[in-house]
């Protein structure tokens, strides 16, 4: 196989999902030989970037003005001496597909978008389904593009989830007492013999922060001393959402066993820490990474049966889905999940190996075919 140029688009490298997947794609194409180029507006993640030998080209390509087309023509002379043009956002896509256009057809790299959520339906959006090789996170995702953009010939659509490094995520025996005593510490409401639920999630309200905090008053009504740790609600200029969950929580009775706190970079002791991982958002998700991070550790999975964690559920751990916002029914599965966890939980075929392997092999593909 040759050595191959990818250039990967996106609007910055801050934090996120997508800033992850570029990340790693990057990482794979160096490790393999090849190299790796990233276009975007730069952000917190940039020196992790190149320190893995990738090379970054700073272009605010993620900003919504028309100043933004001045960058075509850097794009293109960048793009002179790149195999694979791989966007992963809706401008990004566009930028890049006017630029791509712009070229000798003999000279022009090929194509490729990742579809990594579920956008609404518009011309806007519309160029994720433009590539020549269209990549989707989730079969959720892939059937998303073909209801909406049915002019999209299924060919092009390969579906690639995304995974998880099983080392980062090791298993843990259940219960692990050292680990909650560590959070206890920390966070001396988290403490007792009772269950501990897990939500993590930045702080929105469609993350589904009131709906665990109303299956946590209906658990301990019920006489379950049940506590409740929601790592990622504070975030710079959210304190009201904070606020807000805190008067939800008081109302519900619940005050003293809930901790609405900051991001945690431990996420993986914190899984290990808990009982039940909770996975409530109340839009549709493309993928559901946290539920294969929990599965990993060994941790059962409680969510709505939409989206991509409906699809992962499903799939790996059925009895933890729960029809959306069913109340009454996530609390009743919540009480048997607790009282019988599963005592063998499936080992997930979503690594991230498989997931970059997949990858270049769709690039190498398309420049061989």
């Amino acid at each position: 196989m040759r050595r191959l140029t990818v250039v990967q688009l996106l609007p910055a490298l801050q934090a996120g999902g997508v800033e992850r997947s570029c990340i790693e794609i990057a990482a794979a194409l160096v490790q393999a030989g090849h190299r790796a180029i990233v276009v975007s507006a730069g952000g917190r993640l940039q020196p992790a970037l190149e320190a893995l030998g990738a090379q970054h080209v700073r272009l605010a390509i993620g900003s919504k003005s028309p100043w933004t087309l001045r960058h075509l023509p850097a794009l293109r002379r960048l793009f002179a001496d790149a195999d694979i043009v791989h966007a992963r956002s809706r401008l990004p896509a566009w930028l890049g597909w006017l630029a791509l256009r712009g070229m000798p057809a003999a000279r022009r790299p090929r194509f490729v978008t990742t579809v990594h959520g579920l956008n609404s339906p518009s011309r806007y959006s519309a160029i994720m389904a433009r590539g020549e090789q269209v990549v989707c996170v989730s079969n959720t995702v892939r059937a998303h593009v073909l209801r909406h953009y049915p002019r999209t010939d299924p060919a092009r659509l390969r579906v690639i989830p995304r995974g998880i490094d099983p080392l980062a995520f090791p298993a843990t025996p259940w219960p692990d007492r050292a680990a909650r005593a560590q959070v206890a510490q920390r966070f001396p409401q988290l403490g007792g013999r009772g269950p501990l639920l897990l939500l993590p999630g930045r702080g929105s309200r469609l993350k589904g922060h009131a709906d665990a905090i109303t299956l946590l008053a209906r658990l301990r009504a019920d006489g379950l001393d049940a506590r409740l740790w929601m790592p990622g609600v504070r975030q710079p200029g959210r304190a009201g959402y904070a606020a807000e969950l805190a008067r939800v929580a008081a109302t519900a009775g619940v005050g003293d066993a809930v901790v609405p706190g900051e991001a945690t970079d431990a996420i993986a002791g914190a899984y290990a820490a808990c009982d039940l991982v909770l996975q409530l958002s109340r839009r549709p998700e493309a993928f559901g990474r946290t539920v294969i991070e929990a599965l990993a550790v060994g941790r059962p999975v409680l969510g709505w049966a939409h989206g991509g964690v409906g699809e992962l559920l499903a799939e790996l751990q059925p009895e933890g889905a729960v029809d959306a916002f069913d109340a009454a029914a996530l609390a009743q599965r919540a009480q048997a999940l607790l009282a019988r966890p599963p005592s063998r939980l499936p080992a997930s075929p979503y690594t991230l190996h498989a997931m970059q392997q997949a990858t270049l092999s769709l690039y190498q593909s398309m420049v061989d075919a």
